[in-house]
C-alpha cells in the first residue's frame, strides 16, 4: 500500500473523558497529537505557518532536489527551534516519541 494512501484514509479523534486528540491509522492504532482541541489547533496552525514561510522546510520543488550541507544545518536548527515553539505551546504533545505525532513529524524532514 502507497504510505500516502494510509495517510488519506487516517483521521484525527478526540478522547471523550480527557479531550486529547490522537491520529488515529487505519489499523485503528492511535498517536497521541495534543492535550486538547484548542491547543492541538494552536499547535497545528503555528507549524503551518512556520513551514509555509521557510525557505526551507517548504517541500522540495521536484525530485532529486537536496539542500546543500548549509541549507541542511539552518533547516535543522529551524526545526529544532519549532520543535521548541511548538513544545511551549503543548508540552504533554512531546513528552515521549514512540506514539507521539509531532516528534515523529518534524523529523520526517531530517530523512
Amino acid at each position: 500500500m502507497d504510505p500516502d494512501d494510509k495517510a488519506e484514509r487516517s483521521s484525527f479523534g478526540v478522547e471523550p473523558e480527557t479531550g486529547a486528540v490522537y491520529f488515529v491509522m487505519p489499523d485503528g492504532e492511535a498517536w497521541f497529537g495534543g492535550s486538547g482541541v484548542g491547543v492541538w489547533l494552536d499547535v497545528l496552525h503555528h507549524y503551518g505557518s512556520r513551514i509555509t514561510a521557510s525557505e526551507l522546510l517548504g517541500e522540495p520543488d521536484g525530485p532529486g532536489e537536496y539542500l546543500s550541507e548549509e541549507e541542511e544545518g539552518r533547516a535543522i536548527a529551524e526545526l529544532n527551534r519549532l520543535a521548541g515553539e511548538l513544545k511551549e505551546i503543548d508540552p504533554a504533545a512531546f513528552n515521549g516519541y514512540e506514539g507521539f505525532v509531532w516528534p515523529g513529524l518534524l523529523d520526517r524532514w531530517l530523512y
